[in-house]
């Protein structure tokens, strides 16, 4: 069985998938370039995960092979994946307690450690593409992080549509700081206000034990556990201080209407040059989403099977 992706616009436009990053990397002529790729880490991944996992390892061999920069794959392992949830019998509000706070540090270690990096360590071996990890829990407790998001905060009504269409209030939790864990799922109680240059305080009602308040600063106060179109929004500001890092963002094609939201709001809050995005698998801006193709078999009547294959790179379902 051959499989090949699907026609697409591109069709008589591009040879090989990576060759969309052509353009950007000519423009921006960066040192380095990374693909970075995000999954639940709720449990063993299914095929389509580990799939579009190899084809960042894959993606990047090319891109190092191609145009000679040092290219690197950064694993986001998103451990404020839900692990617990249920219903608060007074308010009926829907509570969630996620890995990081049920596994603890050691415990998401182990679970990344057992179910990913052997695929990992597999691929960085046999292709010589180095590779990264980084929890969710790590990243949010970065300085960058943290201060991207309290610069966002002032000009975050511009963008609510686009990170929460149907209500206009884009999801933060910071879970209860009395070790429970427990946050709102959908922050229907949490509130969030600037207290200051740097700072902005939380206030929220954990399941257990009532109200309580966090203040957040650059280095503390507070677990920001960000709904994903929220969080992808910070997590691609952030990248911009890389300046010398081409930054690909590997999604799936269900990630298609997500990473139009995505767009619109890094537009709304001022991001300085626009995003331009194609209605294609792969969407190309400047931090690009390399779209993963659904798979079909070449149709026994149709002609061209190996022109197809030549310029095809495949992959399947998303897991950010």
């Amino acid at each position: 069985m051959t499989l090949t992706s699907p026609n697409t616009v591109l069709a008589n436009a591009l040879t090989n998938v990576e060759d969309v990053l052509a353009p950007r990397i000519h423009a921006s002529k960066p040192q380095r370039i990374a693909l970075v790729v995000g999954t639940q880490i709720n449990g063993a991944p299914h095929a389509g995960t580990s799939l579009v996992q190899s084809m960042a390892f894959a993606t990047a061999a090319r891109l190092h092979d191609r145009h000679g920069l040092p290219v690197e794959v950064r694993f986001s392992a998103l451990d404020n994946a839900p692990h617990e949830l249920v219903t608060d019998p007074v308010s009926g509000h829907r509570y969630q307690r996620a890995y990081a706070q049920a596994l603890g540090t050691d415990g998401i270690a182990r679970l990344v450690g057992t179910l990913y990096q052997p695929l990992f360590d597999a691929l960085s071996e046999r292709l010589a593409v180095p590779y990264g990890v980084e929890t969710y829990s790590q990243q949010q407790a970065t300085g960058l992080f943290r201060e991207t998001w309290l610069r966002v905060l002032p000009r975050l009504d511009a963008a609510s549509l686009w990170l929460a269409p149907s209500t206009g209030v884009p999801h933060l939790r910071v879970p209860c700081p009395h070790s429970c864990g427990w946050a709102e799922k959908y922050a229907q109680r949490t509130r969030v206000e600037r207290a200051g240059r740097g700072l902005a305080r939380v206030s929220a009602v954990c399941l257990h034990h009532g109200p309580y308040t966090a203040t957040i600063t650059p280095t503390d106060g507070g677990y920001l556990d960000l709904a994903t179109l929220y969080r992808n929004m910070v997590k691609e500001l952030a990248a911009l201080a890389e300046a010398d890092v081409l930054q690909v963002m590997v999604k799936g094609t269900d990630w298609m209407p997500g990473s139009l939201l995505v767009d619109g709001a890094l537009q709304a809050v001022g991001r300085p040059d626009p995003r331009p995005t194609a209605r294609s698998a792969v969407l190309p801006d400047d931090r690009r989403r390399d779209g993963r193709q659904a798979l079909q078999e070449p149709h026994p009547l149709r002609g061209g099977g190996a022109a197809r294959r030549r310029r095809s790179l495949v992959a399947t379902h998303s897991a950010e």
